[in-house]
């Protein structure tokens, strides 16, 4: 039986279904596209469900004292959201993307190999697209966040995203303007507070040669941007040096049998994947 006025219960489930979709709109600031990203972990938090962000997006959630240099270094983030769960998630991820309002998106890249470690949805109107990743990132190199996600919220711990961006071969502008922001903000140590976990970076590189060799060819040009932008004095000495701490502590990691014996072959086959993009109707 329902008490009272049936038609003021369906007036409310309309008004918060949209309320629900006005979040969808266009972000007139990246505060409030950051708002949608904490609702959704919010969210998720209440579920048990470990959803962190990552990419641009959140490097700059995570580097609130140099939202400045985002305009010195003329980079103008898109407004994507690329988050990351553990694949046994897979279900409730479906469930909850679609309860706040966005539909699975249906491409047959995704019913392959593809699909088994990534899940997209699209707002009502299509303009905007959310990435899920489940376990583990697979592009140039995969980044496993097996027992990670638990480290930081609402962003994957930091060590992560400098390896985010490090990892990609052919590295573009804005990867490198990300990578300079976070190294400017974040010292290099030990731990997962605040710092950039050089001791973990170390064994991941330290476990595939190719993953070393990527990364550590890219320390050299996130250098030589760093002296072309219009950063003060302190700023190109604090990236540069972070970099050197860096790689001194990836060269100095003990490596494992499996990379010395594919360090011999070296260049001669080819050390990274081949990236398929998903491509969007």
């Amino acid at each position: 039986m329902v008490c009272g006025n049936t038609n003021q219960f369906h007036e409310s489930e309309e008004i918060k279904r949209q309320s629900r979709l006005s979040y969808l709109g266009e972000f007139a600031t990246f505060n409030d596209f950051s708002k949608e990203i904490r609702r959704i972990i919010s969210v998720a938090d209440e579920r048990k469900v470990p959803l962190r962000i990552m990419g641009g997006a959140a490097i700059r959630m995570h580097c609130p004292n140099h939202q400045e240099m985002y305009d010195r270094l003329k980079r103008v983030p898109k407004h994507d959201m690329d988050f990351v769960t553990y694949a046994k998630f897979r279900p409730l991820t479906k469930q909850l993307f679609t309860e706040l309002g966005y539909e699975p998106y249906i491409s047959l890249m995704l019913t392959g190999a593809t699909g088994r470690h990534r899940q997209i949805f699209n707002d009502k109107e299509g303009n905007k697209a959310i990435d899920v990743f489940l376990g583990k990132l697979e592009m140039c190199h995969v980044i496993d966040f097996e027992g990670r996600l638990e480290v930081d919220s609402p962003t994957v711990p930091l060590a992560e995203l400098l390896l985010q961006k490090l990892q990609i071969v052919q590295t573009n502008e804005k990867d490198i303007q990300d990578t300079i922001i976070l190294l400017t903000e974040h010292d290099i140590g030990n731990q997962d507070k605040e710092q950039i976990n050089g001791e973990y970076v170390g064994k991941v590189l330290a476990r595939e040669w190719g993953f070393y060799y990527t990364v550590t060819q890219n320390f050299p040009k996130v250098k030589e941007f760093t002296q072309k932008y219009d950063l003060s004095r302190e700023e190109k000495t604090t990236v540069t040096d972070r970099i050197d701490k860096l790689h001194k502590i990836v060269e100095d990691t003990p490596k494992t049998f499996a990379w010395k014996m594919r360090a011999r072959a070296g260049q001669s086959i080819k050390w990274y994947n081949q990236v398929e993009e998903v491509q969007r109707d």
